[in-house]
């Protein structure tokens, strides 16, 4: 299935709007381009999702060996730099980077561009 891409040229939702959005309907996976654009993101298949778990659990065992940061699933969004909200499948951020956001910023959408991506 490919994205859906929905243009909300009359709906400039802010940082907290669209957190609240992802809050209330669970059941979707929304990502945010820069410009503002809302991407529904689909489920993936079967193949899909055994890939990505093998991804996550070697990049977590890699972490728990080296003690040098944390690991985050798909299910995390992070606020880019650009203003984009994104979710990779999986996703790994040095230690102090994360240390250094307050516990708001970690609640949230992390405002982080990842060090490692998939």
């Amino acid at each position: 299935m490919d994205a859906l891409t929905l243009n909300l040229d009359t709906v400039n939702l802010t940082d907290d709007q669209f957190y609240e959005l992802c809050r209330r309907n669970q059941n979707f996976r929304f990502e945010r381009t820069q410009t503002g654009e809302l991407i529904v993101m689909p489920p993936v298949g079967g193949e899909s999702g055994r890939r990505e778990a093998d991804f996550i659990i070697d990049l977590g065992i890699w972490n728990r060996q080296t003690g040098l940061g944390f690991v985050f699933s798909s299910s995390t969004v992070f606020k880019l730099p650009n203003g984009a909200n994104r979710s990779p499948d999986a996703t790994w951020i040095q230690r102090g980077r994360w240390e250094a956001l307050t516990p708001t910023q970690r609640r949230k959408f992390p405002p982080i561009a990842p060090d490692f991506v998939i």
